[in-house]
């Protein structure tokens, strides 16, 4: 059977008060909207149209042309939202998949679940539901002694008697397409709210002899529409404990979960370890048996196997496999560290690649630069990459020994195995196998250091 989604994101979220369209906050490094399409793309849906209104071009930009879209020009209600993807789904038979934009913690898994009962029953709609002690602010699912749903009753226009029932409408739907678009064009606007509910359908479905099912989820979290930054703060901390959850039971060791912050689409090998304080963002791939953290974060970047980072901050880095990183080192994007390197502590690495085997131990400045296999750069050493109008790239070969406090002045290359003198400035190129002394040489003045301590006491002495 044909499957289609109608993504309902037409909302302008006032309640968030902020410059960004609500479905576009992130909920652990991704969009809610992204989320929510990752959902419908695990069901493979045919055909998906999202609903757009306050800020259309943002979340055109962000999802592309994988969807339809449809304008709702005027927010006057899920019903009236649900029925502009008529024009792309009117005519079509198959089952819709209708779920709000800002729904980030709906699973594949409980869609699949609802469509299985909606399309083994027969159902012109099944509804998502939940069982919450205290349902405040819910939509109250009614159902008959059948245990199939009579209606839908929004909290606003309860009586007193629904308001005592604990089933709420997550306001995920499944419906017969056809049905649907028949149903909405029945809907009216005689509410509290004057608004065209999408919850109607059901109403009229019923009237019409149809059946409407309700699958009852039993994540609370599932039913968590984001309206404000409260609920935006709760959907961050539920996706981020089943992250978390899923990595553990993938063989990650964490060692405080909760002081442990990874998003969404980041991947880590078995046996790694993340002590408190670690943060993966992006697309980040941590291999195996590696250790990271604390205080730890990467983004954006990819570590082979066996790798450490403890303290440091990674961004559109790659680190090969047994190298270590920190405590305090900043890599930058474009630095790609090579296998059992060493990158030590207050050492910043930029567009630079440095070879297997290679030392970087303390308070250095690695950019745009070509480091061979097997390189010791001495602590401060800094590579002179900029003049204030162009960067230039520093060479150094393999074996080549830096020396500490050099500075190598790009355009520059080292030969290999060649070694620089500790507190050389180098501006020319050094060939292979040379030694290069680039210093003012030392002298001596015997005694001076006296005569320009009597010379400092005689002034002050004056001066008093």
């Amino acid at each position: 059977m044909k499957r289609m989604a109608i993504i309902l994101a037409a909302g302008k979220g006032k309640r968030m008060k902020s410059k960004l369209y609500k479905v576009l906050h992130p909920v652990c490094g991704k969009p809610m909207v992204g989320h929510v399409m990752d959902t419908i793309r695990a069901v493979a849906c045919d055909r998906s149209v999202v609903v757009v209104g306050h800020g259309a071009e943002k979340v055109q930009a962000y999802l592309g042309d994988e969807v339809h879209y449809a304008l709702q020009a005027e927010q006057l209600g899920t019903g009236h939202a649900t029925r502009q993807a008529e024009a792309a789904l009117d005519g079509e038979e198959g089952t819709a998949i209708v779920i709000c934009g800002d729904t980030p913690l709906v699973k594949a898994s409980t869609i699949e679940g609802m469509l299985k009962l909606h399309e083994s029953s027969g159902a012109a709609a099944t509804v998502l539901t939940a069982q919450f002690d205290d349902p405040a602010g819910y939509g109250r699912v009614i159902r008959g002694e059948d245990g199939t749903v009579k209606r839908i009753v929004e909290q606003k226009d309860c009586s007193a008697e629904e308001l005592k029932v604990q089933e709420i409408n997550t306001g995920t739907y499944c419906f017969d397409n056809r049905k649907l678009f028949a149903a909405l064009g029945q809907v009216t606007n005689d509410n509290a709210q004057g608004e065209y509910y999408l919850t109607d359908v059901i109403g009229l479905m019923r009237e019409a002899g149809d059946i409407v099912q309700a699958y009852c989820t039993d994540d609370h979290a599932e039913a968590i529409g984001v309206n404000d930054r409260v609920a935006l703060a709760e959907a961050e901390r539920l996706m981020r404990e089943r992250i978390n959850r899923s990595h553990l039971l993938g063989g990650v060791t964490l060692v405080d979960p909760a002081s442990t912050y990874i998003e969404a689409g980041v991947q880590i090998g078995a046996d790694s370890v993340l002590y408190p304080g670690t943060v993966l963002r992006g697309s980040t791939v941590i291999g195996e048996d590696c250790v990271i953290g604390p205080g730890a974060d990467i983004q954006d970047s990819k570590l082979g196997d066996g790798v450490a980072v403890k303290h440091s901050v990674l961004e559109g880095a790659e680190v090969g496999t047994d190298s270590a990183i920190g405590p305090y080192a900043y890599l930058r994007p474009g630095a790609v560290i090579g296998r059992g390197c060493k990158v030590g502590d207050f050492v910043e690495v930029k567009n630079a690649t440095i070879g297997d085997g290679s030392k970087v131990s303390h308070l250095s400045y690695i950019g745009d630069a070509k480091i061979g296999k097997d390189v010791n750069v001495g602590c401060g050493a800094i590579t002179v990459n900029y003049d204030g109008f162009n960067k230039a790239v520093t060479e150094v070969g393999d074996g080549a020994f830096i020396g500490s406090n050099v500075n190598l002045v790009a355009p520059i290359t080292i030969g290999d195995s060649a070694y620089v003198v500790a507190g050389s400035t180098v501006t020319h190129d050094v060939p292979s196998g040379d030694l290069a002394i680039a210093r003012e040489r030392q002298v001596n003045k015997p005694g001076y250091a006296d005569k320009i301590r009597a010379r400092a006491k005689a002034k002050k002495e004056r001066s008093e």
